[in-house]
């Protein structure tokens, strides 16, 4: 599952794509279907990329794309506005060992929320590029070209060290 550049925006209803990143904040636009688009400026706006995003465990933290992957092979979940009680029998099953203390129904309805935004979406079913790349062996490294770039580098170094001693002090 491809959750990079995906993000939510306290105090924004839904998910986010982040487009592009300029001085003053990103760019987004809206995962829905009006494909709204705004600039989320960084001093004011709190972005939290999906990717990144952790449940409260009992002994440690369960990362998001796990529950979604969880809530995919589990079949139907609950709709976000059922009661309490419902979500939280749900998150039992795709959410074991998450901490009943400091998860919050609101919490949970957020999730489901946001499962039901990325379901049908392509992203949702390709492979996460930086797993992907983790997997993939990389390529040998030529010493040599390497060498030649370092020795490039130490000479340039060592002739403006030469210059500058040269100059005469003011």
């Amino acid at each position: 599952m491809n959750l990079q550049g995906i993000v939510a925006v306290s105090g924004k209803p839904g998910l986010w794509k982040a487009l592009t990143q300029n001085k003053t904040g990103f760019v987004l636009e809206s995962l829905d279907e009006k494909r709204t688009k705004m600039v989320a400026n960084i001093s004011t706006a709190k972005l939290a990329a999906l990717d990144e995003i952790t449940i409260f465990g009992d002994d440690e933290d369960i990362r998001l794309k796990d529950v979604f992957e969880r809530m995919k092979t589990a079949g139907a979940a609950p709709d976000a506005k059922a009661d309490g009680n419902k979500l939280r029998t749900f998150f039992r099953e795709v959410a074991p060992g998450h901490d009943e203390e400091k998860v919050y129904a609101s919490d949970m309805k957020k999730i489901v929320s946001w499962f039901g935004i990325l379901k049908d979406m392509p992203l949702f079913n390709e492979a996460d590029p930086a797993e992907a790349s983790a997997t993939e062996e990389a390529a040998p490294v030529v010493v040599e070209e390497t060498t030649a770039v370092e020795d490039n580098v130490e000479e340039k170094t060592t002739a403006k060290k030469k210059a500058a001693a040269k100059k005469p002090a003011k």
